[in-house]
Formats: structure tokens, C-alpha cells, sequence
């Protein structure tokens, strides 16, 4: 909208500038005061933004909740799918959100495992972070993971040495 409103009086000469940058400061104003108020009210976040609707609960599908959002069994079936659940079986909870995403909690016995439940602690990884793109050393990046160019350098060739082959380094020292 906003870019709308600011083409306007920039494709048209006739038109003053401030016609297009008032109902921008207006919307910018609205967007402001709607924002504080989500915050600082929970009925009237419920009122602007509505509220997550649970449609299957303990296993069960909430087909009054169903009908009241107007999603069926199908759409239902097809977000499942895009969750990678393949049966309404393996639900324990879903919940349709304000964004209108489906957030599925599936039954305990359906669930990925995960590293914790072999008693397993997993190696901290941290965050990547890229070094060299595009042939350029990200020298804000080597200082974030203190290190440096020299570091960086000796990993390279270590990966040369270890890769024996004829890769395309064009690194800009």
C-alpha cells in the first residue's frame, strides 16, 4: 500500500508530493497505535488479530472448530501433508494459528527422536558463519569467531592438502 501511495505524486506531476506522504504517515500512525495496542491488551489482540483455533485435540478432530474457520477434512489432510504427517492418526494436537499456519504436535509414539532420547549430548555447534564469499574473506566474520586471516589460511590448506585434487581456489588474500 504504502508503495502505492507513493507512486502516485511520483508518476503524476500534477499531483502535490504531500498527497501521497500524508496517507503514508497516516497508515505508518495507524500501524503504530494498532501495535501498541496488540501489546498492551489482550482482548483487543484477540479482536484484531483473533486467536489460535485447536482442530484436532487428543486425536480427536474439532469439527465445530472445522467449520466455524471453514477448512475441510481435505484441507485439513493436505496441511497435514505439508507438515509430513500422512495420517490424521499420528495427530495428537493441531492447532490453526492467526497466520493461518498449521502447527501439528504429533502422539508420542510418532514423534522424530532426538539425541536426548538415548541420553545422548551432542557436540555444541554453534552458528556458521561464511568466511569467504564470492572469492572475498569476510574479515568481519573472522573476527566474530576470533579468528583470523592466517587461521584461515591454514584451514584452506588443509583442505587442499586433504582434497588432493584440482579445486578452483580464488581466494583474494
Amino acid at each position: 500500500m504504502i508503495a502505492d501511495l507513493a507512486s502516485i505524486p511520483m508518476t503524476d506531476t500534477g499531483i502535490p508530493i504531500h498527497n501521497g506522504i500524508v496517507p503514508i504517515l497516516g497508515l505508518l500512525f495507524m500501524h503504530l497505535v494498532i501495535s501498541i495496542i496488540n501489546m498492551k491488551s489482550i482482548k483487543a489482540r484477540e479482536i484484531i488479530c483473533g486467536k489460535p483455533t485447536i482442530v484436532i485435540y487428543r486425536g480427536k478432530i474439532k469439527e465445530e472448530n472445522l467449520r466455524k474457520e471453514r477448512i475441510t477434512i481435505n484441507e485439513l489432510e493436505e496441511r497435514l501433508r505439508s507438515a509430513s504427517i500422512s495420517t490424521i492418526g499420528d495427530v495428537e494436537y493441531a492447532i490453526l494459528e492467526t497466520s493461518g499456519q498449521l502447527t501439528v504436535i504429533p502422539k508420542p509414539n510418532k514423534r522424530n527422536t532426538i539425541p536426548e532420547d538415548f541420553n545422548i549430548e551432542p557436540e555444541y555447534e554453534g552458528i556458521p558463519y561464511d568466511l569467504v564469499i564470492d572469492g572475498v574473506i569476510m574479515n568481519d566474520n573472522l573476527k566474530e569467531i576470533g579468528r583470523d586471516q592466517t587461521w584461515l589460511k591454514k584451514e584452506v590448506r588443509k583442505i587442499w592438502h586433504k582434497s588432493n585434487s584440482s579445486i578452483n581456489c580464488n581466494i583474494r588474500w
